[in-house]
């Protein structure tokens, strides 16, 4: 009689658990990682799932909230880009996929997210509404290409972020506006230096005090593996995005290709 009490119990809690999120064929580079309910959105890029885990989707940046950080602002649009994250998958089911390196130093989880039933790309979606940035990273770059062309469109439109000045794309020239902040930078580069194992691309010929994108020793590594020379760069005109800061001059770190777009004429 026991042994029956335990099947019977079994079957229950089987029958109980919410079902799983629809099995889909991911895009090359991801892994699929199990699935979950969205019970909070945190931001325009996090959210937390029923089992307690967080989420940050990676490959976006939304406009960012203080969220208890104190003198940090609010940005422009992000109480839109929460509404809007919350509007996509709060209360649904979620398929979870591994792009690059799985968690980040907060403990949260690094994933694309797939929404039940209907497979939305919710990084695409976010991207193509305007209400996030292509944000990716050197252990995680997966679908960057995709995440570009999303971008891409909602900038041609006008969408979200990408009418406000704040969001918009800089000219070399004006890099030091963006000072401690994220951001996109353009320009034609009209030198390339070599200094202690580093490349220096420079915009200007005053190289102590116009924009410069750095890449260090591992970076370029990561370059040349994959056919890419930095001294190619030189004569072209590129588009730069990350933290801008100030070392003679400002300063972008660039830490994989992926940073860097020509800009087509």
């Amino acid at each position: 009689m026991p042994s029956v009490l335990r099947f019977l119990t079994l079957v229950f809690c089987m029958w109980a658990l919410p079902a799983p999120a629809l099995a889909l064929e991911l895009p090359p580079g991801l892994t699929p990682a199990g699935w979950g309910r969205v019970v909070e959105v945190v931001d325009g890029d996090t959210v937390v799932l029923a089992d307690g885990r967080e989420v940050r989707l990676v490959g976006i940046q939304a406009p960012q909230l203080p969220l208890g950080r104190p003198d940090f602002p609010t940005w422009p649009l992000a109480p839109q880009a929460r509404q809007a994250l919350a509007k996509l998958v709060l209360d649904r089911e979620v398929t979870i996929a591994i792009g690059g390196r799985d968690r980040d130093r907060h403990g949260r989880v690094l994933a694309h997210l797939f929404r039940a039933p209907d497979g939305l790309w919710v990084q695409g979606e976010m991207l193509g509404q305007g209400l996030a940035r292509v944000y990716t990273f050197a252990d995680n770059r997966a679908l960057a290409e995709a995440l570009y062309a999303r971008e891409r469109a909602a900038r041609a439109a006008g969408r979200g972020i990408w009418a406000l000045d704040l969001y918009a794309i800089l000219p070399s020239e004006e890099a030091e506006r963006a000072i401690d902040r994220f951001a996109l930078v353009e320009g034609t580069v009209v030198a390339v230096g070599q200094a202690r194992g580093s490349a220096y691309l420079n915009f200007g010929s005053d190289w102590k005090h116009d924009f410069t994108a750095v890449i260090r020793p591992e970076a370029l590594r990561v370059f040349t593996m994959e056919g890419i020379e930095a001294a190619a760069y030189r004569g072209r005109r590129i588009r730069v995005r990350g933290w801008v800061e100030s070392w003679n001059g400002p300063l972008i770190e660039v830490t994989h290709p992926e940073q860097i777009e020509e800009v087509l004429e």
